[in-house]
């Protein structure tokens, strides 16, 4: 069974850093890509980042482009999302995802965990 659970959101002010975490279970950590997207209230969700299940290409948004940096532990079946220099505008639910390989169209990611939410105040 394929399970994604995301950690790490929280409540911080506008320059500070976050690091979230998406832990995958089931057997497609190590053939699957998996992304980060986010879903401001009243908008629609939107790539954030994302990283092949080697590691070796990542993707960002322009958005985030220098402030977040994505990286996988195979070790412990985790992808995470360091956030830097957070912005009032980042604040969004954050959900990490699963795809068998396209890193930037959120129509190709079969597997979503339910999202943690980050908070950036001004």
């Amino acid at each position: 069974q394929v399970q994604l659970v995301e950690s790490g959101g929280g409540l911080v002010q506008a320059g500070g850093s976050l690091r979230l975490s998406c832990t995958v279970s089931g057997s497609i950590f190590s053939t699957y890509a998996t992304g980060w997207f986010r879903q401001a209230p009243g908008k629609k969700r939107e790539f954030v980042a994302a990283i092949t299940w080697s590691g070796g290409v990542t993707a960002y948004a322009d958005s985030v482009r220098g402030r977040f940096t994505i990286s996988r532990d195979n070790a412990k079946s985790l992808v995470n999302l360091q956030m830097n220099s957070l912005k009032p505008e980042d604040t969004a639910l954050y959900s990490c995802a699963a795809s068998e390989g396209v890193l930037r169209d959120i129509r190709e990611y079969e597997y979503w965990g339910q999202g943690t939410q980050v908070t950036v105040s001004s």
